[in-house]
């Protein structure tokens, strides 16, 4: 006998108090991660899209859709494997014997955060169709643009890089996500706690048995958009964030720095962080916390730095640690 749907909370007028609460009931289901969940947080409230990267099993699937069902979002999950095809994601034109006319066959895409499981693994062809759903919320087939609904962002998974089988994103594609959040293996005491809710029955398929509730909604996320909007930023930590990407092109071991639209994702997801703290404001401190996820997979290695098995975090760390902070 399957276990009865927990009740919704009673809705929360206050768009901050109901998001805080997305963060307690996505721990029903998933132990630790708490940054993790607060950059996916960032992303919905900048309008980005994130790339979850980490081994196989650290709940990197479950996260998003612990995510999606306390935001009362609609999700939809595509396998990427190396015969994925660009229609399988964006849809396509399906001949409809009955009319004797081509009509289009919605694909995955069109929802609210498209899960998209270990991108890496399919070709770039396939990885490309993302582009413009990414960029602008839309899909063109057969000359027609068709709008994606909103919000919408995608939640990307993937292994990382040396493990087999896998392609590298472009480019252009890379830029395309607002963060890239790394998901380690959980400290000893979390691990312990995931075994002993799995040892007590935890199915990672029926969130709604780990008690996990709708929390907030689409208006929510509308409301606390527009709160965003007015966090003010000081002119001294504008010049922060243009010191820090500047200094990311000037790097040795860097033989690609952060372009002018890293500046502005750095300085968005500050804003957005900022607001998550309760703030109406930007402090330096906001700018360090967020320049990792939201840098760190814009920039490359030069092949020598590559070589000496340098990490592009620990260049990062060093860059902020050197860039004046405005007082």
């Amino acid at each position: 006998m399957s276990a009865p749907h927990p009740e919704p909370l009673p809705p929360q007028d206050n768009p901050a108090s109901a998001l805080l609460q997305v963060r307690t009931e996505v721990a029903k289901a998933v132990v630790g991660q708490d940054a993790t969940v607060t950059g996916l947080l960032i992303a919905l409230l900048a309008g980005g899209h994130v790339l979850l990267e980490g081994v196989p099993g650290v709940a990197k699937t479950l996260l998003v859709r612990a995510l999606s069902t306390a935001l009362s979002l609609d999700t939809k999950r595509v396998q990427f494997t190396p015969d994925l095809m660009p229609g399988d994601v964006t849809g396509s034109l399906v001949y409809d014997t009955h009319t004797s006319d081509f009509t289009f066959r919605e694909g995955p895409v069109f929802t609210n955060i498209l899960l998209a499981d270990e991108i890496n693994r399919t070709p770039p062809k396939t990885q490309a169709s993302l582009l413009e759903a990414m960029e602008e919320h839309q899909v063109s087939v057969d000359g027609m643009s068709r709008k994606l609904p909103a919000p919408f962002m995608v939640a990307a998974t993937q292994n990382p890089v040396e493990y087999e089988g896998t392609y590298p994103l472009p480019e252009a594609q890379l830029d395309r996500f607002l963060l890239k959040l790394t998901m380690d293996l959980p400290a000893r005491d979390e691990e312990i706690e995931v075994i002993r809710r799995h040892s007590l029955g935890f199915d990672p398929q029926d969130l709604h048995a780990a008690g996990v509730r709708p929390v907030a909604g689409a208006h929510h996320l509308a409301q606390a958009r527009e709160a965003v909007g007015q966090v003010g930023v000081t002119a001294e930590v504008l010049a922060y964030v243009v010191d820090i990407a500047r200094a990311t092109r000037d790097a040795p071991s860097f033989q690609l720095g952060v372009s002018p639209r890293g500046a502005t994702a750095l300085l968005k997801c500050a804003r957005a962080y900022a607001w998550l703290c309760g703030r109406s404001f930007v402090t330096p401190d906001d700018v360090k916390a967020l320049a990792l996820p939201t840098l760190r997979h814009r920039v490359a290695l030069r092949p020598e730095a590559e070589m000496d098995g340098v990490a592009v975090d620990h260049i990062l760390l060093s860059i902020l640690a050197t860039v004046p902070v405005p007082r």
